[in-house]
């Protein structure tokens, strides 16, 4: 199922209409954007119910808004993917790389990226959404606590990710308002297989494809990031793991191609969608 908020409330995407799952469901369940993760179960049962999507209207995508609630925690996982290292000029990480992405640069697919400076780099990024409170899950049972992937961007300020020299500024660096956009929605994991997890990831900058690959090719996948996670911090329902970039970021390039105001930023993931961004200045 797909999942969106829309005019602040919870809504299935169906056949590219809307159903209000409050209206749908006749009261039994929410609309309130808040209870997304709790009454997952009966959202699940909605969405298998069949309906009958005559009845409801066509999606206006200008309407969308963030997925879900603000995450009580945002995680990025830094060169995971072998030919993002290597165009980094460093050595594969033994185990993940993590950053605090913190949770007031989460913003949905109607946000507009304002930004100040000219080192402004883009990461086309599958996010994984938790489904339910957790710790120290094993590997073969991580699945069971993600609820659905959706679509980020992992906006970087370079010049702020390395001032500290010898000790970066990650999660500083890449948590300004607006660096964080995930959506257009949600899509719950029952609609991919999770045995070989092979979707194909695109960003283009202007229409000109930037980054291209499969998140087969993650260093470290999603079971082993969510196990790895979960036994350092408890993880919540609602929280996000930005998972990582391939090779072609703005930074890497010669010469270095960064962000400005004009600019139109999308990414796209085979079997969960596309997630625009425009650039405006601060």
């Amino acid at each position: 199922m797909k999942i969106a908020v829309i005019n602040s409330r919870t809504s299935l995407i169906v056949d590219n209409h809307v159903v209000d799952v409050e209206r749908a469901s006749e009261g039994a369940l929410s609309s309130d954007p808040a209870r997304i993760f709790d009454q997952w179960a009966g959202l699940s049962a909605l969405a298998a119910s069949g309906v009958t999507v005559a009845e409801h209207p066509e999606l206006d995508e200008a309407e969308l808004q963030l997925p879900q609630p603000l995450p009580v925690q945002a995680f990025g996982i830094g060169l995971n993917y072998a030919d993002h290292a290597e165009e980094s000029g460093l050595d594969l990480p033994a185990a993940p790389l993590v950053f605090p992405k913190f949770s007031s640069s989460i913003v949905g697919p109607d946000a507009v990226l304002a930004i100040s400076s000219q080192t402004v780099d883009w990461e086309a990024e599958l996010v994984v959404v938790i489904g339910v409170d957790c710790f120290d899950v094993e590997v073969d049972d991580a699945w069971s606590v993600v609820a659905a992937l959706t679509v980020g961007q992992d906006i970087s300020d370079r010049v702020v990710q390395f001032e500290g020299g010898a000790n970066p500024q990650f999660g500083l660096g890449k948590s300004a308002p607006g660096f964080g956009p995930i959506g257009p929605w949600l899509v719950s994991v029952d609609e991919f297989d999770l045995e070989s997890l092979e979707l194909d990831i695109a960003c283009t900058l202007n229409g000109v494809t930037k980054q291209a690959s499969n998140t087969s090719q993650l260093i470290f996948d999603v079971p082993t990031l969510v196990s790895y996670l979960s036994k350092r911090v408890e993880l919540k329902a609602g929280d996000i793991i930005f998972t990582g970039t391939p090779s072609g970021i703005g930074w890497g390039r010669t010469p270095k191609e960064l962000l400005a105001p004009g600019d139109v930023l999308e990414t796209t993931i085979e079997g969960v969608g596309t997630l625009r961004t425009v650039v405006t200045a601060r």
